[in-house]
């Protein structure tokens, strides 16, 4: 499997933006550091997604950023990306693998200890786990305490990402937590200076996570 680095994941929102804008904040977000990135679309047909996966695809190929599609394989694998991220209700992460192959990032979604024993087992590369806080996406939420998502990273070899509501001034809440990563949406996808909010987010999940001050 291709290698990944998870420590700033930057997940899409297009809501309210014209496709030019949202690719351009695409872009900016990755000029600024984002490591890996995902396209969740929860709205959108398979046509429209596809289009827009190919679309995205182009722009962080050039980054060298693997780029996941959330819920959907067969999105993820027509349009050649490199993975796709997979919640509790969606396909099974083993019936994937056995589609995707092993070549091919898979990331799931586990809010407790049992969920995400199960997707490892099941061949999951990463998890995400959260949230962490009350979110300002239309994405449906549910609170994960951070002792939960710590034990999970316990329980599991692969790496953990935390998400829900995680900004640069937030992040102190998952000192000592075993995590690998954060997962973003609007502190990057809706800053008034993405470039900037990305550059600056790296730099805070590079303190949290590695002791490292700079991005």
């Amino acid at each position: 499997m291709e290698k990944f680095n998870p420590l700033l994941y930057v997940i899409t929102d297009s809501e309210n933006f014209t496709e030019d804008e949202f690719l351009r904040r695409v872009e900016q977000s990755l000029i600024g550091g984002a490591t890996l990135m995902q396209l969740r679309e929860k709205k959108r047909g398979g046509l429209e997604y596809y289009r827009l996966a190919k679309k995205v695809h182009e722009i962080t190929a050039r980054y060298n950023v693997p780029l996941i599609i959330d819920d959907r394989l067969d999105v993820a694998l027509s349009a050649g990306c490199e993975g796709v991220h997979l919640g509790q209700s969606d396909l099974p992460v083993d019936a994937a693998r056995k589609i995707a192959g092993d070549n091919f990032i898979i990331g799931a979604t586990a809010k407790t200890v049992e969920q995400a024993e199960t997707a490892y087992r099941m061949g999951a590369d990463y998890l995400g786990s959260g949230a962490v806080y009350p979110t300002t996406t239309h994405v449906v939420t549910r609170i994960t305490p951070v002792e939960t998502i710590d034990a999970i990273c316990r329980a599991v070899p692969i790496p953990v990402n935390a998400i829900g509501g995680l900004t640069k001034d937030n992040l102190g809440v998952l000192e000592g937590v075993g995590i690998k990563g954060v997962c973003v949406v609007s502190a990057v996808m809706k800053a008034d200076d993405v470039q900037n909010a990305a550059r600056e987010l790296l730099r805070a999940a590079n303190a949290l996570i590695n002791g490292k001050t700079e991005g």
